[in-house]
C-alpha cells in the first residue's frame, strides 16, 4: 500500500472534503483527488461516496480511517523525534584512515572528538587499502590523493608534499652517481627520482639499501645516515628545522592531498558533519606544518 496515498486519504477524511483538505495542506485539490482514486483502485473498493455537494466515507473508508490515522500519527511522531535528535551527534561513527595518518593523528583527534560528543561511539581502523564505504559499513574514509569517484563526495582538508632528505653527513652525489636510498615497499626501484632544484628538475637514480613497508620506518632509518629517502614534509619538518636532516629538494609533482570522503552530501548525518568540523578545527589552513604539529 502506498503510504503517501494513505496519508492523503486520511487528510481528506479528517477535513471532510477535498477542498478543505487542499486548503489546509496547501496542496492542489486535483492531486489529492487523484491520489485517493489511485488508492481506491489499488484496494478494489470505494473509500468515499461522492455527491454533487457532499463527500462521506463508505463503511470500508471509515474502517480504514479509524485503523490507520493513529498509526500514521505515530510514524510522524517517530520521524519528528529522530529529526530532533539528529541535531545532536549520536550513534556509531566508523572511520577508515591511512596507517601513518591514523597512528600519528587519529588517536588524539578521535579522543578530542569523543570528549566533545560523548553520545558518539568512534571506531577508527588504520588501513591503506581503498575501502568501500557501503559494503564495509564505514561512515567516512580518509584517503591520500584519491581518484575521482562518482559514488563519493568530500573535502580536501590537508596539503603536504614529498621531499628528499638525508642526514647532513651524507654527501649528495654529484653528476649521475646513484643515491643510496631507503625505499618504501610500494615504490618502483627502477623509477628515477625527479627532484626540483634551483635550475629545474634533476633526475636522480636511487640505489636501494633498504626497503621498508611504512613511512615511519623509512623516517627512522634515514636518521642513521644509511641513505636518503622521500618523505612527506610534515614528517621531517622539525628535523629539518633543527638541522637533524637536510632537505635535498622537493619531488616534482609530489603534492599530497588528504581527503575526507563520504557517500552523500545530502542529508549528511550529524556525527559525520561534526567530525568534519573537528578536522577543520585541527587543520584550519590545511598545511603540512599543522600536520607536523601532531608528530612527537
Amino acid at each position: 500500500m502506498d503510504l503517501l496515498a494513505l496519508a492523503d486519504f486520511n487528510l481528506v477524511a479528517r477535513h471532510g472534503g477535498f477542498g478543505r483538505a487542499a486548503r489546509a495542506a496547501a496542496r492542489p485539490k486535483a492531486t489529492l483527488s487523484r491520489r485517493v482514486a489511485d488508492l481506491e483502485e489499488s484496494l478494489g473498493y470505494r473509500l468515499f461516496e461522492r455527491g454533487a455537494r457532499t463527500l462521506r466515507l463508505t463503511e470500508e473508508g471509515r474502517a480504514l480511517h479509524e485503523r490507520t490515522a493513529a498509526l500514521l500519527g505515530e510514524i510522524d511522531d517517530v520521524a519528528a523525534a529522530i529529526g530532533a535528535g539528529s541535531a545532536r551527534p549520536r550513534g556509531r561513527l566508523r572511520i577508515s584512515a591511512p596507517q601513518v595518518f591514523a597512528h600519528v593523528v587519529m588517536g588524539r583527534l578521535s579522543a578530542h572528538f569523543a570528549l566533545l560528543h560523548p553520545d558518539v561511539q568512534v571506531e577508527v581502523t588504520a588501513e591503506d587499502r581503498t575501502v568501500d564505504l557501503v559494503e564495509d559499513a564505514y561512515d567516512l574514509t580518509i584517503r591520500v590523493n584519491p581518484r575521482p569517484d562518482d559514488d563519493l563526495t568530500g573535502r580536501c582538508f590537508l596539503h603536504d608534499r614529498l621531499v628528499l632528505v638525508a642526514v647532513p653527513s651524507l654527501c649528495r652525489p654529484a653528476g649521475e652517481e646513484p643515491v643510496p636510498a631507503i625505499l618504501l615497499a610500494s615504490a618502483d626501484p627502477a623509477q628515477p627520482w625527479r627532484i626540483q632544484g634551483p635550475n629545474g628538475v634533476v633526475a636522480m637514480t636511487p640505489e636501494p639499501v633498504l626497503t621498508l613497508s611504512s613511512l615511519i620506518m623509512v623516517r627512522d632509518a634515514v636518521h642513521t645516515g644509511i641513505g636518503a629517502a622521500l618523505l612527506p614534509l610534515s614528517m621531517v619538518a622539525k628535523d629539518i628545522a633543527h638541522g637533524r636532516l637536510t632537505r635535498w629538494g622537493d619531488v616534482a609533482g609530489g603534492e599530497v592531498e588528504l581527503w575526507a570522503l563520504y557517500t552523500s552530501r545530502r542529508l549528511l548525518s550529524a556525527r559525520v558533519s561534526a567530525f568534519l568540523d573537528c578536522l577543520h578545527a585541527a587543520f584550519p589552513t590545511g598545511t603540512s606544518e599543522e600536520l607536523a604539529g601532531f608528530l612527537a
